[in-house]
């Protein structure tokens, strides 16, 4: 099973909030991949809960790692960090 791990650096000025962190959680849930994001020091969460993304609390700013586990890992971790970006 092949792994990839992402970091990014959040620029939207108010962070991860619900529309984002939503949007971001539908597509992990989609990939059919085991994926998890974390801020820089603290622990990861499960990527497809809209709720533990926004608990990280992510502002803008602040660096988050996304780690995905299946096939397409590659692949779905680019598209993972492009959805955050775009919004």
């Amino acid at each position: 099973m092949a792994t990839a791990t992402r970091s990014t650096v959040i620029n939207d000025p108010v962070g991860i909030h619900a529309r984002p962190a939503a949007q971001f959680a539908q597509a992990a849930g989609a990939s059919g991949c085991t994926v998890t994001i974390a801020k820089e020091g603290s622990d990861p969460v499960q990527a497809d809960s809209i709720l533990s993304v926004m608990g990280l609390g992510v502002k803008q700013g602040d660096t988050v790692t996304i780690t995905v586990e299946g096939d397409n890992a590659e692949q779905v971790a680019d598209e993972l960090v492009n959805t955050l970006l775009a919004v």
